[in-house]
């Protein structure tokens, strides 16, 4: 099953963009990223800052999870993604032998864990249009109250992909609000408030607390082939929020007490996404591997193939945080385009939602790339 991820921080990252009269950060907002090219610099692992501080051994598993997702791939030749086209990343008989290498690695060891990509991978900076900066933000897993049944305050809907939901233009977000797809036999489970399904809608996936005490968890299913309007940025336009104060926990707080005007601002964005319940660990990423918090990263995986390891390292602007360490391109994102435009998953909860939904950084990152696939890189270079 593949999943369309999340889209709330890359909304965020609009938002905030528009704040900033000089921004260092390379960003391809939309359909212009759909003209970017992708470079591609081999290097060292002396140039990763942080490389020997890390606990790589942490991203060995979600590595193997991705290995799971090659294994189904057939044959031998074909690539690591078919997506990214816009280099060589290698064929599935350049990763299966480093596969079954990782999934043998003693569990927990950094040292066995860097020794296995210090000698199979060689670190390739990802650059565009001469620039190697780029924009990173965070995402997570939401966790949110409901009801099996409508009652009480449970009175907005999660809906299920209806059946004659093609990949034309289908109703948008009003038509659906206003009731278009009641008696339809549609709802999953009911929300507290409707700006709880609109978190749920930008995350692209949550944990559901049920009120006879257990949990469901909903993954992204379908949307609506609505275009994305940028809620975060109108409510910054309208003065509603200040830009140094645009947050997720602010704009839920300014929904929370602005209904009427939070309902009026929400339904100027036509996009409107249908979700399915998940049995199981989770949430599933767009490769169809099982996320693991703090390693897995979205990218625009035209360009960036998932399944492949990431060193990251992003400088937050606005906090005194920094991200040096290995993770897996897992995951995609309605809002991630371009090169150099990565989404980094804090996990779930609480905890991982004050990180990521504050989380605004600049940086690179590094694909690491198996020593055959530098090899022939170098070759053709030269």
């Amino acid at each position: 099953m593949k999943t369309n991820a999340h889209r709330a921080s890359a909304v965020l990252a609009i938002g905030l963009l528009t704040s900033c009269a000089a921004s260092p950060v390379a960003f391809e907002p939309g359909r212009a990223a759909d003209t970017a090219r992708v470079t591609l610099a081999p290097g060292s692992y002396q140039q990763l800052s942080g490389w020997s501080a890390d606990g790589v051994a942490a991203a060995v598993p979600a590595f193997v999870k991705s290995c799971a997702r090659m294994a189904a791939q057939q044959p031998d030749d074909a690539p690591l993604d078919p997506s990214a086209k816009g280099a060589d990343f290698g064929r599935l008989k350049d990763w299966r032998p480093l596969c079954r290498l990782a999934a043998n690695l003693p569990a927990g060891d950094d040292a066995a864990a860097r020794r296995f990509f210090e000698g199979n991978f060689v670190p390739t900076l990802i650059g565009s249009a001469g620039a190697s900066k780029g924009l990173f933000t965070g995402y997570w897993e939401v966790e949110l109250n409901g009801s099996l049944t409508r009652e009480g305050p449970y009175q907005t809907p999660v809906y299920r992909k209806p059946a004659d939901l093609t990949d034309k233009l289908y109703l948008d977000r009003a038509a659906i609000e206003d009731g278009a797809l009641n008696g339809k036999g549609l709802e999953i489970v009911w929300l507290e408030s409707p700006d709880d399904l609109f978190v749920l809608q930008m995350q692209g996936s949550g944990r559901i607390r049920l009120q006879d005490g257990g949990t469901m968890r909903l993954v992204y299913q379908a949307n609506n082939n609505r275009p994305l309007v940028n809620v975060y940025q109108l409510l910054v336009a309208s003065g509603a929020i200040l830009p140094a104060q645009l947050s997720e926990t602010n704009v839920r707080a300014w929904m929370r007490d602005n209904p009427g005007k939070a309902a009026e601002i929400r339904r100027k964005d036509p996009l409107y996404v249908f979700f399915q319940p998940l049995k199981g660990e989770g949430p599933v990423g767009y490769q169809g591997a099982v996320l693991t918090p703090e390693r897995s990263l979205a990218v625009d995986h035209r360009y960036i193939p998932l399944g492949a390891p990431v060193w990251l390292e992003a400088h937050d602007k606005y906090r005194p945080v920094t991200l040096s360490r290995l993770v897996v391109a897992q995951d995609t994102g309605d809002g991630i385009t371009g090169p150099l435009r990565a989404d980094y998953y804090w996990g779930s909860g609480k905890t991982a939602a004050a990180h990521g939904s504050d989380f605004y950084a600049d940086g690179q990152y590094w694909v690491l790339l198996p020593k055959t696939v530098a090899t022939r890189m170098v070759a053709a270079a030269n």
